[in-house]
């Protein structure tokens, strides 16, 4: 079988000349047209004939193989998308596994406005507000308005990761570095730019999570457009900017910044990663926890709330310093399911890819040593 040789080509460079040093350290090439001096260089290039009739033709899996190697079909998903896909699967899961305690912690946000007379109870409790969806609506109750929030997150997260990747190279530095400052203002854009596009959806779960008298997604809409217009689907929303923005910076910067901190050992751990995204994300979640609940009153219907100026005092004045803060015990643990959920599966769907990728070479490597022969 005749075997194809390696080709030396050369070609010759109009404007440049050999200098009359000939140590290689020291030996430089000099343009005429610019001046500048570049250090000469020499390039062998053996490559094999990649033309359809003797390059890769024959060498991908048959149908045959794949269906002996399963695995292998996973590496025909280009690696972005497989990536995209795991994530927003690993968000579903969470979100899916953790619906019950984000709708108690909702019901706790809202509960004072909700009852609005004076001799109402203005507070409500963890344990009281489990009781309280259980006996109302049952078990199927923990998980109402957790479709809209499924469907939420899948474009939330695309888009989140699109500007994130736009916003990084825009922010980037001549030597392609990206600085802490820049990092910040990446995450903050990204999640404030995911926040608008998505930001209806988030208003129906709310009023289809904490309203008895509705039952499915499109009824709340029609509802919102008859009776309040388009604008009701944004109530809240400069609250919702204001504060995703902080809690992406502090998130990133503390993640950062502890994963650093942390020995060379244990930077590539899922454990060790599990845990620094939890300390990150509960610092951010104090931080920024009081706009989430000056959003969510803002949201509901029939608020007395115009601006974050008058949400603020108004939630001080009728709940005292604890009403910004109705509803963390919940989600703060729902941040431990949620983020273990996310990394576990996220993990796991690269560490599939990988392997796919591994098998479909084996693969690939067998069929080249076969037409070789």
């Amino acid at each position: 079988m005749k075997k194809n040789r390696p080709v030396l080509v050369s070609i010759s460079i109009p404007g440049l000349e050999l200098s009359n040093t000939i140590t290689p350290p020291q030996q430089w090439v000099s343009s005429k047209q610019t001046g500048c001096n570049f250090s000469n260089f020499g390039c062998i290039s053996l490559s094999e004939n990649l033309d359809e009739k003797a390059g890769f033709k024959g060498l991908n899996p048959t149908t045959a193989q794949l269906l002996k190697h399963p695995l292998a079909m996973v590496a025909l998903v280009p690696r972005e998308a497989a990536l995209f896909a795991a994530g927003a699967i690993a968000g579903a899961a969470a979100k899916s596994v953790t619906a019950p305690l984000d709708r108690i912690k909702l019901l706790m946000q809202t509960h004072g406005l909700r009852a609005g007379q004076e001799a109402a109870k203005k507070g409500i409790g963890f344990i009281e507000a489990f009781a309280l969806i259980g006996k109302e609506e049952g078990i199927k109750g923990y998980w109402k308005g957790n479709l809209p929030q499924v469907i939420r997150i899948i474009p939330y997260s695309a888009v989140q990761l699109f500007a994130y990747e736009t916003y990084k190279k825009l922010l980037q530095g001549k030597d392609g570095e990206l600085s802490v400052i820049g990092r910040l203002a990446a995450g903050a854009c990204a999640g404030m730019t995911s926040t608008f596009v998505t930001y209806p959806l988030d208003v129906l779960r709310l009023r289809l999570a904490v309203d008895p008298g509705y039952k499915t997604m499109s009824e709340v809409a029609l509802n919102m457009l008859r009776e309040e217009g388009v604008a009701s689907f944004y109530n809240g929303l400069g609250p919702s900017l204001i504060g995703i923005a902080p809690y992406i910076a502090v998130n990133f910067c503390v993640f950062d910044l502890v994963k650093k901190a942390l020995p060379e050992k244990y930077q590539q751990r899922t454990e060790a990663t599990l845990a620094t995204g939890l300390i990150s994300a509960t610092i951010a979640t104090l931080m920024c926890y009081p706009l989430d609940t000056v959003r969510r009153q803002m949201q509901m219907r029939g608020t007395p709330y115009n601006t974050i100026l008058d949400a603020f005092p108004g939630i001080v004045a009728r709940d005292g310093i604890v009403g910004l803060y109705r509803g963390f015990v919940p989600n703060a643990l729902k941040t431990l399911p949620n983020s273990s959920i996310r990394l576990t599966t996220f993990d796991t769907v690269k560490r599939l890819i990988a392997t796919s990728e591994k098998e479909f070479q084996k693969i690939m490597e067998e069929n080249r040593r076969q037409k070789a022969e």
